[in-house]
């Protein structure tokens, strides 16, 4: 394997991730505003094909949400997720100016609270769907 991480995808890379995980699909022009949009997107590669990818989308406000953490099954339980949830953190903190304070939400998978707990996200029931966590981050 050779395992490389960058900060730019296409439109078409993120919809044929998104599709080999068998998340919903949508348009290509939209998927191309979802990384263009994106405050902070990386994808991770292996000899250069997509096995995964982080968005973090965030407006320079107090609230940021950390969407589509994506490995591949076959990629799973090497850190890759770790890694990339780590960049989009880090690249947030990065911004923020001395005593801004932001909330990070997202939308966990069913089972895959444990892991944004390591991140130090709480899980937040909800009946209908996986639950909401978020954490508040702040400027030093």
């Amino acid at each position: 394997m050779n395992i490389t991480y960058d900060r730019s995808m296409t439109a078409e890379e993120y919809m044929d991730l998104r599709n080999r995980v068998g998340w919903m699909q949508f348009p290509q022009d939209e998927a191309k505003n979802c990384i263009d949009n994106a405050f902070f997107i990386c994808c991770v590669r292996d000899d250069r094909k997509p096995t995964g990818c982080v968005r973090l989308v965030w407006d320079g406000g107090y609230t940021a949400y950390l969407s589509d953490v994506l490995v591949l099954p076959e990629y799973q339980g090497q850190g890759i997720g770790r890694e990339l949830v780590t960049r989009a953190l880090n690249a947030l903190q990065a911004e923020m100016k001395p005593g801004w304070k932001v909330k990070v939400a997202l939308s966990s998978a069913r089972g895959k609270e444990g892991f944004y707990e390591k991140f130090g996200f709480r899980v937040r029931p909800n009946e209908d769907a996986g639950p909401g966590m978020d954490r508040w981050f702040e400027g030093y």
